[in-house]
Parts: structure tokens; sequence; C-alpha cells
């Protein structure tokens, strides 16, 4: 028996899989936005189940609440403020295995969304906001690609397996994104880790199923409580009066780009987006010298205390700016020692 044929011998027993189904998986191309506490678990099932190419983009750094839920990063990633996406990338390295890994420290948004899912098979929803969903069901819709969409907050969450042209997406159940402030988050409710391992599980079991045998796939909202030990399970169908995927309409994949400037939520953290050219960091730390504090490379990023702001400063043009919520404030920061 060939060493990876030994590797997934118990997974490729399991009948429903099988030696072919594991060679699919082999070929597969899986784009998980976000690798945090649903992303690093999702990211963690896919590389052990042997898929071939894992693609992990991540806007943010680690930090030491991620912790406790958070599967790929420890201590020492925490201490670093490491991007998350090369932190994870270089946990899931360790594990071995087959698959290529391939990591992108950046905000995901229309522009760039394209580029990140060409050619996967898949995508995976490991974010922490509604307006990245609404974004991946526009581009996955669009392109007819499926993904799963996972959310977590407290005790449970909920799933829904996307099949643009088979069954509902995200905008036939959820027309609009609910007012921000409206929705319990995992800053204002806290969340158990059991929850998010339950929650990625079943996305990852699903998005499995997606890649090696999706027919017979009835897509169904489902929900899990693992405190009270809750499920739901909703099946609904496409809505022909749908937006999304029954009307054409692309409002998040297509609409003019927003502002430049985001509040990170429950984080009094504002991100702050360059022209979008690509930074010489080496320069960036040149010209603070003898203002900025305490100055550390940490692979793609630059962080540094400088006006009382603890400073992110990405390859791509990106910044976080932890210590403010006021986004004008941030952007004027970000011009004057960065740049506009």
């Amino acid at each position: 028996m060939a060493l990876e044929d030994s590797r997934f011998d118990r997974q490729t027993r399991f009948a429903a899989l099988g030696a072919q189904g594991q060679a699919r998986l082999g070929e597969a191309k899986v784009l998980i936005v976000g690798c945090g506490a649903l992303g690093g678990a999702l990211a963690q099932s896919l590389v052990r189940s042997g898929v071939g190419h894992v693609v992990l983009a991540d806007r943010d750094v680690v930090e030491l609440s991620n912790l406790p839920r958070q599967v790929l990063f420890e201590d020492e990633h925490a201490a670093q403020g490491a991007s998350k996406a090369e932190a994870a990338k270089a946990t899931l390295a360790r594990i071995g295995g087959p698959s290529r890994i391939e990591a992108h420290a950046c905000h995901v948004d229309a522009e760039n969304l394209g580029d990140l899912a060409g050619g996967a098979d898949l995508v995976l929803d490991g974010t922490d906001n509604l307006d990245t969903r609404y974004l991946i069901n526009d581009w996955c819709v669009e392109n007819g690609v499926p993904w799963v969409y996972g959310g977590v907050v407290g005790s449970g969450g909920m799933v829904l397996p996307v099949r643009p042209g088979v069954g509902p997406c995200l905008v036939c159940l959820f027309r609009e994104p609910p007012p921000p402030g409206t929705l319990p988050t995992c800053d204002t409710a806290g969340v158990l880790q059991p929850a998010v391992g339950a929650i990625a599980s079943l996305q990852a079991g699903l998005g499995l199923r997606l890649l090696v045998d999706p027919a017979g796939l009835q897509p169904a909202l489902v929900e899990i409580d693992v405190w009270s030990g809750d499920t739901r399970h909703l099946r609904a169908g496409r809505d022909s009066k749908c937006p999304c995927c029954g009307q054409g309409e692309r409002r998040w994949l297509f609409a003019p780009r927003s502002g430049e400037t985001v509040t990170l939520c429950g984080r009094n953290t504002v991100q702050v987006r360059g022209a979008g050219q690509a930074l010489d960091l080496e320069k960036v730390e040149g010209a603070l010298t003898g203002m900025a504090v305490d100055p550390v490379r940490v692979g793609p990023l630059l962080r540094f205390e400088l006006d009382g702001i603890r400073w992110t400063v990405f390859r791509d043009g990106r910044a976080l700016l932890e210590g403010l919520e006021d986004t004008g404030r941030a952007r004027a920061l970000y011009d004057r020692y960065i740049g506009s």
C-alpha cells in the first residue's frame, strides 16, 4: 500500500467516499475566507482530509483572546501579532500530507475575490461579517461555484450549503443583512469552542460532499446548539423572486466600492485601505525611524506604536489601527504617516 493510500485508508473505507472520491479531493481547490475560529477548523479538516489545494484569506492578526477557540494558533502567534493567514499556513504545513496550502493576508472584497477563488471547486465561509458573506454568495451564484455558509455565536450556529441553480442561495432565505448592532456577536454574547467545532464540522462534511458527490444533496438550513442539544432543520427551495439567484442582481459583487475605512466589530480597531499599491515595509519602517515605538516585522506585516495607537501595516497597503473607532481620525493618521 502506497504511503498516501495508507494515510487515507480509514477515510476511503467510507463507502460514500471510496478511492475515487479521495482522488477527487486530491484534485480539488477550495477557498476558505477567514481562518480564525470557523476558518481554522475548516482548514484543518480539509488538509487532514487530503484536499489538494487549500487557499486561505484573512485580513486579521492573532490576539490572545483568539486562542480558546481558534485551533491553528498558539501563544507565540499572539505575542507576535502574527498574520492569521500566515500563522495558519505554518501550523497546517506541520500536519503533512499532499495538500498545497496558499495564504493571503488580505481583506477579501469584490476586487480580489475573483483572483482568490479563480479555479476553485468550493468556497467555505469562515468570516465574521455579513457583507463578506453576501459578497461570497454573489460571486458563487455568478460563477456557479458551490459554497457553504456558517455562522456561530454563543453556544450555537447555523449552516447552509449553497448549490447555485439547484437550491436556495443566501439571499433566498435572508433578503437583507440585519442592521448593524441588531444581532448578537461573539464580542457581545461570547462564543464556546464546542459550538465552533460543531458548526465547522458540519460545514466541512457538507463541503466534502459537494466536492465528491453533490447529487442528491438537498440543501437545508441547519441550526445547532451545543449547550441545549437542540437542532433544527429547515428545508427550503429556490425563490424565483430572489433578487440574486432569481433576478440576476449582484448587489455586493458589482456595487461601487465602499469607503476606505472599516470599523472592526467589537475590536476598537479601524481598518484603513491604501491606494491599492503594495508597500515596501522596509521603507515604511525606515521613514518612521524616531517616531514609531517598538517596530517589529512579522512575515507580511509591520507592527509598531505611534500616537498612542497600535499599528499593523500589511504589504498590500492596508493598516489596522487598534485603540480607536473614529474612521476619520484613522484615515488622517494613515495619510499622515503612510501616505494616501
